[in-house]
């Protein structure tokens, strides 16, 4: 049945004219002709009479609203089939469209916005405490009576949380700019996932836009599971901008615990009291850079608009009253997005196709402190500031220094025993001794700490000193020295010039230290073959003579670079 002016359905309800058309009906005004009231009726599109889902649909949405009494949904009255066409009779509610508002206004003030808000989620969480989840919260789902009350109507998709869901495997039930992450993603929708619609909602009137758009339904789902939503505007309270954010967060967990808790935050910031709102949403908290700018207008109310307040209210699919003929109107031009089923990413389905638009952005100022508005004291600031992970990261900053002072004087060689005036000559002593032989090295004393895995050999702390320094120096670290002796008419006997290899070195492997041997003149006769050979009892090499020699003596070996 197509329906048209003057018809009567069920001998009762007689048509008068045609309201909205929404996602799945037509929505008329009507006129009881028992009860002589005039009423809404939604009357199931011809094109989904004959689809038992879309008919089963249609009723389970009369049984669902009418578990629902709360003065901030929309009642239904009655429900009825005719002539193949189903219909479902409501309460008709003067006022227009929140998605009309929208169209004609661009943007809201936040405190309009927060009562939006606050007032849909008391009435959502009517609906969450019977297990009945809406799916569909949407601009065009909210209406405003002429006192204005939000009113939430068209249960259409909603579903029951213990019934098994109307809609089909692979597909999910939605419009696509409101869709919370785990509906888009095939996971059950919760009182949560309402919340996140309300989220967008929010987004939408303080910024004019909606946080996620894309060319089709499947590209605006992938971002609302995959995309953060665009920072809020700075002019904005920053209270506002946390409670949305923390709304939409992708981990339901991050939200407000349910819809009463959204309601009681909301309304806390509409009065100033921040950290009641904090208390109610612990996920304010979480949002960047929320904690200290609320600290900053912890004591201020937002700025009432001087202007009349316009009503809210829902799109199509519950009646307006004459007034919302016009506004359908004007939504319809707006490009609002009706509800379709979404195929499921990952799957091949289709569902119908809904329309997509998105509205640019319009930013304004809307925000003053009061003029009593008083900064906190210091003490409570820094309190509420102070993180209790302080004291833990003041910690092991001082750990950290610590190891770092310590691995610098290791470096240095401060940790190490000053070698023997015996085995450390110095430029003015004599020569050692043909039979003198080096200081062999010493295992480390009992007191000394355990030498570690490894060492630091770093090349420019030794250069420059005797070799029989560097050597003690490097044997109490552990190491095995190879001394490698270079011959030259310059420089100062017994200085060394490289000590390889350097950086990490595990202890008890062999460092070669090089140091300056000084050629005998061409003059002097040839040293003795005797002498020159090393001892062999011994693998330690001879001190070299002193700086005021003026030649290599005949009985210093020279030892091979190894």
């Amino acid at each position: 049945m197509r329906p048209t002016s003057g018809i009567t359905l069920g001998g009762r309800y007689q048509l008068q004219s045609r309201i909205a058309i929404g996602g799945m009906g037509e929505v008329w005004r009507a006129r009881d002709q028992v009860l002589g009231r005039i009423v809404a009726i939604k009357i199931l599109k011809e094109e989904y009479a004959g689809d038992p889902s879309f008919l089963e649909r249609f009723r389970a949405e009369a049984r669902h609203t009418a578990l629902l009494n709360h003065s901030g949904i929309a009642n239904v009255f009655d429900y009825g089939e005719a002539e193949g066409s189903a219909y479902l009779v409501m309460e008709l509610v003067p006022g227009e469209p929140l998605s009309a508002i929208l169209e004609r206004e661009r943007v809201l003030s936040p405190d309009r916005t927060l009562n939006i808000i606050a007032q849909t989620a008391r009435a959502l969480a009517v609906a969450h405490g019977q297990g009945l989840v809406h799916r569909d919260v949407k601009p065009g789902n909210l209406l405003i009576t002429p006192d204005h009350r939000v009113k939430v109507t068209d249960f259409g998709i909603a579903r029951l949380a213990d019934q098994v869901p109307l809609t089909q495997t692979g597909q999910v039930m939605g419009t696509a700019q409101y869709l919370a992450p785990e509906q888009a993603t095939g996971q059950q929708a919760t009182g949560s996932s309402d919340i996140y619609s309300l989220g967008v909602i929010g987004y939408e009137c303080l910024t004019g836009h909606r946080p996620f758009s894309g060319e089709s339904q499947i590209a605006i789902a992938l971002a609302q599971v995959n995309d953060a939503p665009p920072p809020l505007p700075e002019h904005l309270p920053a209270p506002v901008r946390a409670l949305l954010m923390s709304m939409l967060s992708k981990d339901p967990r991050n939200r407000p615990a349910n819809a009463i808790k959204l309601a009681e935050a909301a309304e806390a910031i509409r009065r100033g009291d921040v950290r009641a709102a904090q208390a109610a949403v612990p996920g304010m908290l979480l949002q960047e850079d929320s904690t200290e700018a609320m600290n900053a207008v912890s004591t201020g109310k937002l700025q009432r608009q001087t202007a009349p307040t316009a009503v809210v209210g829902g799109a199509g699919l519950a009646a307006g009253a004459a007034a919302a003929a016009a506004a359908a109107g004007a939504s319809a031009s707006r490009g609002a997005p009706a509800t379709s089923a979404l195929p499921l990413m990952g799957e091949g389905g289709r569902g119908p196709e809904g329309s997509v638009s998105a509205s640019e952005d319009a930013h304004q100022p809307l925000y003053a402190p009061d003029d009593d508005e008083q900064p906190e004291p210091p003490a409570v600031r820094k309190q509420r500031k102070r993180s209790p992970l302080t004291w833990p990261l003041v910690a092991l900053l001082l750990l950290l220094l610590f190891v770092l002072i310590g691995v610098w004087l290791s470096n240095a060689g401060l940790f190490s025993p000053s070698p023997l005036p015996s085995s450390a000559p110095s430029s003015s002593s004599a020569a050692p001794s043909t039979t003198s032989a080096p200081p062999t090295s010493e295992p480390p004393s009992s007191t000394a700490p355990p030498a570690p895995a490894t060492v630091t050999i770093v090349p420019s702390n030794y250069i420059g000193q005797n070799y029989t320094q560097v050597k003690s120096q490097l044997e109490e670290l552990g190491m095995n020295v190879a001394l490698n002796a270079v011959q030259s008419q310059t420089g100062t006997m017994g200085q060394v010039t490289d000590v390889t290899p350097a950086g990490q070195v595990t202890v008890g492997s062999t460092v070669t230290v090089t140091y300056l041997s000084v050629q005998p003149p061409v003059t002097a006769p040839p040293a003795p073959s005797k002498s020159s050979a090393p001892p062999k009892s011994s693998p330690a090499q001879p001190q070299p003579p002193s700086q005021t020699s003026g030649a290599l003596p005949s009985t210093l070996p020279i030892t091979p670079s190894s």
